[in-house]
């Protein structure tokens, strides 16, 4: 398992690449827009849209030195501005990792997998 090693005055903390990717997650499925996030192995051009217990799969995480780099794949709802929500996206995700682990993220890609038509519960 790799990870980021955080030495304190207390000891050693170290973050492993999957709790880094589900805390990215998490936040970017809070995002307007989102509908979940995608795996990361697409099979015959399908996304497959991963239940809250999967986020870190929809994850990339990169750990090189002091350089952390962040890359989602998400589903978003039909009709939202892409470019908007990809923005919303890095922003929360950046701010929420750094927040919570007090790593620097240098980098964060959003690849849009698919859009997903929206379903009426109310009728």
């Amino acid at each position: 398992m790799t990870g980021k090693e955080i030495k304190t005055e207390m000891g050693k903390l170290v973050l492993s690449e999957e709790a880094i990717a589900t805390i990215a997650g998490a936040a970017a499925i809070e995002c307007y827009g989102v509908v979940g996030m995608a795996g990361r192995k697409m099979t015959d051009g399908l996304s497959e849209l991963l239940g809250m217990e999967n986020l870190a799969k929809g994850v990339s995480v990169t750990i090189d030195g002091d350089e952390l780099y962040i890359e989602l794949f998400v589903i978003l709802g039909y009709g939202v501005k892409i470019s908007e929500v990809a923005r919303m996206i890095i922003d929360k995700v950046r701010y929420t990792v750094e927040k919570i682990t007090g790593l620097k993220v240098s980098k964060v890609t959003v690849s849009v997998e698919s859009i997903r038509l929206q379903e009426n519960s109310g009728s």
